[in-house]
């Protein structure tokens, strides 16, 4: 008989667990969509340092072609085709880079709601000030995955052009050069997002320290 209950039981549960959920402050709301939006940027963090690995490696091979000075031209094949995975690989890691962050910014958007129900004039404004640090740290990260992708496109027609056996070093140049450009515009782009996520991280301890809320490590 007891069995024909359990149902019932878990039911009631998750009705405590949703209600659990919804309830609180605001401000403690905002609290838990950033504590998510943090995990959300879990595959970000985590792919860091393979990017890393991998970006150095291509460089090696780079390096190795350039020493070969185009005579040896079935090592420069081969050297071009391990680069070519290299930025497969590379270009895997940025997908999931990407699809992390929008994961994160979709959480993150949700505090728009509880931001507009804060009584206290001062959290609210700090609250509305870590949203606009925010949001522009977001819209960086766009900005640095187009020029990461544009980058990587550029290397593809890089070690495309060593393959050619009539490769005359002036068409080189054209494409290190677009290379270089755009990998500026790379380091310019992490270097605004690296700071805003510094400021964000500052703006978050902010919106804590006067709502009177804890800030928890995976908020950082």
């Amino acid at each position: 008989m007891l069995k024909r209950f359990g149902p019932f039981v878990i039911l009631l549960l998750s009705l405590v667990i949703l209600t659990g959920c919804f309830n609180g402050s605001p401000e403690e709301r905002i609290h838990k969509i950033l504590e998510k939006t943090a995990e959300k940027e879990s595959d970000f963090t985590e792919n860091q340092e393979p990017l890393n690995e991998l970006e150095k490696k291509e460089k090696e091979k780079y390096e190795k072609i350039i020493k070969l000075g185009l005579d040896d031209y079935e090592r420069i094949v081969e050297l071009s085709d391990e680069a070519a995975k290299n930025i497969d690989e590379r270009e895997k890691i940025i997908e999931k880079e990407q699809s992390s962050m929008q994961s994160s910014k979709e959480q993150f958007n949700q505090i728009d709601e509880q931001i507009g129900k804060i009584e206290d004039e001062k959290i609210k404004k700090e609250a509305t000030e870590m949203k606009k640090i925010m949001s522009e740290r977001y819209s960086t990260y766009d900005d640095l995955y187009d020029a990461y992708q544009q980058s990587l496109a550029y290397d593809r027609e890089l070690y495309e052009l060593f393959k050619k056996e009539d490769l005359k070093m002036d068409e080189l140049q054209v494409q290190i050069e677009k290379i270089n450009t755009s990998y500026t515009k790379v380091l310019e782009a992490n270097e605004e997002f690296n700071a805003l996520t510094e400021k964000s991280n500052q703006k978050k301890e902010s919106f804590y320290d006067s709502s009177g809320i804890e800030m928890a490590d995976s908020t950082k």
